[in-house]
């Protein structure tokens, strides 16, 4: 996860306080210093840390909590606030996503009279400017839009063939003129064929700094193409001086917000992160790995609810309606609510959960997971065990996985594990884990609505039944 080790010790911190007895001014102080340590080593500005401490602090020892709260529960909401406010807070979103609104007090600028939405990337070199169009272009595209992108970069040589291998492997139109030098004139070539596609992408030019010459091609850019956003690309690595870059990007270039690139793998992320958002040029995306895919919508809200190990629900079902085929999925749940489940729903579930990411990211959005405290080793286990089973169900004919409790005799398992390279015993452990599967969606059988399925749970809970489950999750 993006700084995993900010988030284990703002964790660690907050166990002090679940784990109390009592909350008094000491354990507040000692809170407090812990949070003001982590921040410190994750980078960010010393006036910041003391800043966001002390309306922690503030707030603990002076707000009652609200009814139903204990005071336990109260410091923990507090510090989330506060982190949350400190990352930028609630934001406008740049995120278009088909057929869905807009969060409550948030609007997408997608939403607009104007179509095509025009998004121009801004920055210096070595920032993954170009990269991140790309990135940019899979994200829109996944959600349901037409989506082209332009290089209007005529200072790197290889800047457009670049743009042009990451069209095709996004399968996305790009338009540019090689034998062009001036940005605007490459832009009004293509304008009119431009305005029929719902999003356009246009990648900039570059320069090792600020300078009068950039800022003049980027205001004559920006005349021609009259962008809706113009979001400067900065990698995480900058730190603190992530702030002095965006202020000036944002006063020169009047840039409308930040992506932060390389976001995984530098304990500097946080510096950047909390930079930005007292600009007045508030992150909007962050690059969190090198894959195509490894990008996302930055919400304050969700990031810090990672970090804390409460979760992050809105990202997680975005993940999962990205990996789902409405069909596929609708199919799904009809076949569930039969109370039907064979060897392929099961393969098509772990289709599914692959394309979602690692398993260690989609674990650090349920809430609550993120504070069982899980080894990395046992997650990283429990993937290998999936690609097993997937070779294992790859080695199955059609009929042993629709009907895999008539068909899958002793002769066959030894003969699926040969072809597979894996183990009879891998096999025995999938077609376990597939009855024991068939045992839940049994339960589902013959619900015709959400609140017989919320009954069910009910029911369970009262039960033990999660004790029940928890203690069959072998990680």
């Amino acid at each position: 996860m993006v700084l995993d080790k900010l988030g284990d010790q703002l964790k660690a911190t907050l166990r002090k306080i679940t784990g109390a007895t009592f909350v008094d001014e000491k354990l507040i102080n000692e809170l407090v210093k812990d949070i003001q340590r982590a921040l410190l080593q994750a980078d960010v500005n010393v006036q910041l840390v003391f800043s966001v401490t002390k309306g922690i602090k503030d707030r603990s020892l002076n707000d009652r909590p609200p009814k139903g709260l204990t005071m336990r529960e109260h410091v923990v909401n507090i510090v989330y606030e506060e982190l949350v406010k400190f990352l930028g807070g609630s934001q406008e979103s740049p995120v278009p996503t088909a057929g869905s609104r807009a969060p409550r007090g948030e609007k997408s600028i997608i939403e607009t009279d104007r179509k095509p939405l025009r998004i121009m990337l801004v920055g210096l070199f070595g920032n993954g400017k170009t990269t991140t169009c790309g990135k940019l272009a899979k994200y829109y595209k996944k959600r349901g839009h037409r989506v082209a992108m332009v290089s209007t970069d005529t200072w790197r040589p290889a800047a457009a063939d670049q743009l042009e291998q990451l069209g095709k492997q996004v399968e996305v139109q790009v338009f540019t003129d090689k034998t062009q030098k001036d940005p605007t004139k490459i832009f009004r070539k293509f304008e009119k064929e431009l305005d029929t596609f719902d999003v356009v992408i246009i990648d900039t030019a570059g320069r090792d700094a600020l300078n009068d010459e950039l800022v003049t091609e980027l205001d004559a850019i920006n005349s021609a193409v009259k962008a809706d956003e113009r979001l400067l690309v900065m990698n995480a690595d900058v730190g603190q001086a992530a702030q002095k870059q965006a202020q000036t990007f944002h006063d020169i270039a009047k840039v409308t917000g930040v992506i932060i690139t390389k976001l995984d793998g530098t304990a500097k992320g946080g510096g950047a992160l909390t930079a930005c958002a007292v600009t007045g040029a508030p992150v909007k995306f962050i690059g969190v790995g090198e894959k195509i895919d490894d990008f996302e919508e930055f919400r304050p809200q969700g990031f810090v609810g990672r970090l804390l190990g409460m979760g992050d629900l809105e990202s997680l079902l975005e993940k999962a309606n990205e990996a789902f085929d409405a069909e596929d999925a609708e199919a799904m749940g009809k076949r569930v609510l039969s109370g039907e489940f064979n060897l392929v729903d099961l393969y098509e579930q772990m289709q599914a959960m692959r394309k979602m990411g690692p398993l260690s990211k989609v674990m650090g959005m349920l809430p609550g997971m993120g504070q069982m405290q899980l080894p990395k080793e046992a997650l990283e286990g429990q993937e290998q065990k999936l690609q097993q089973w997937k070779y294992i169900m790859d080695s199955m004919t059609k009929d042993e996985l629709s009907h895999p409790e008539e068909t899958l005799s002793p002769a066959r398992i030894e003969r699926i594990a040969s072809g597979s390279g894996q183990d009879q015993t891998d096999v025995r452990a999938l077609i376990k884990q597939y009855k024991q599967s068939k045992k839940m969606v049994k339960m589902f059988k013959g619900m015709q609505s959400e609140k017989d399925m919320q009954k069910l749970l009910a029911k369970a809970q009262r039960g033990g039944m999660g004790k029940k489950i928890k203690g069959r999750m072998k990680f």
